[in-house]
């Protein structure tokens, strides 16, 4: 009774953590991925909210489009969209990823669903490199997104002879301590996601005069 009562707490938003292997934590042990501790963090920072885990590993931006649909049928407020990584280093061209992101984006947003865009780093020998740079603030503009537009830009900021503990042996996906670090620079912009669903100040009634 006292839950459903009137002035009882809403229930926490729920995010869809719409992503590849970053997102569902490749390699870790259960409770270190990217979802459970940004949902630690948010708890935190007295914004808790429940976290979805839509990660997969191995996706690309193609394999995003095909189940954005799915995934949403989860019934959710707001969704983080974190792709494009093994578009990368597949060597898909980054006009065909835009295409998969553009539908993915329109899909996610629908009905003026708050969504957050997470980029990733280009590698510095990548032949498209300036054309995957730009992508993401051109998406985030088109669609309305919040951006991060580096997920890595933790760890690229640790000198290269150090960044050892914070990736798993293979050198790409994060460690535990990696993930820490990423996401403390993607709290800020979740919780900003999460302002989105706040309702605005209530407004005074109008009064209309009469006669």
């Amino acid at each position: 009774m006292l839950a459903t009562g009137a002035g009882a707490d809403p229930s926490p938003p729920r995010i869809l953590a719409f992503g590849d292997s970053l997102t569902a934590g490749y390699g870790l042990p259960r409770g270190k991925g990217l979802v459970p501790v940004l949902s630690r963090r948010l708890a935190q920072q007295g914004r808790p909210a429940i976290l979805l885990d839509g990660g997969l590993s191995g996706d690309t931006s193609y394999g995003g489009r095909v189940r954005i649909g799915w995934s949403l049928r989860r019934g959710v407020d707001a969704v983080i969209v974190q792709l494009g990584g093994n578009d990368l280093l597949s060597g898909i061209p980054a006009a065909r990823a835009e295409a998969n992101f553009d539908a993915i984006l329109a899909r996610a947003g629908q009905g003026g669903r708050p969504v957050l865009l997470v980029g990733i780093r280009t590698p510095e020998d990548h032949p498209q490199r300036a054309e995957w740079a730009a992508l993401w603030p051109r998406l985030a503009a088109r669609h309305g997104c919040l951006l991060l537009a580096d997920l890595y830009a933790p760890l690229a900021a640790i000198p290269v002879g150090e960044r050892a503990p914070y990736l798993l042996a293979d050198g790409v996906h994060p460690s535990a301590q990696g993930v820490e670090l990423i996401a403390e620079a993607l709290t800020p912009r979740v919780l900003a996601l999460l302002a989105m669903l706040d309702p605005g100040p209530a407004r005074p009634p109008v009064r209309r005069l009469s006669g």
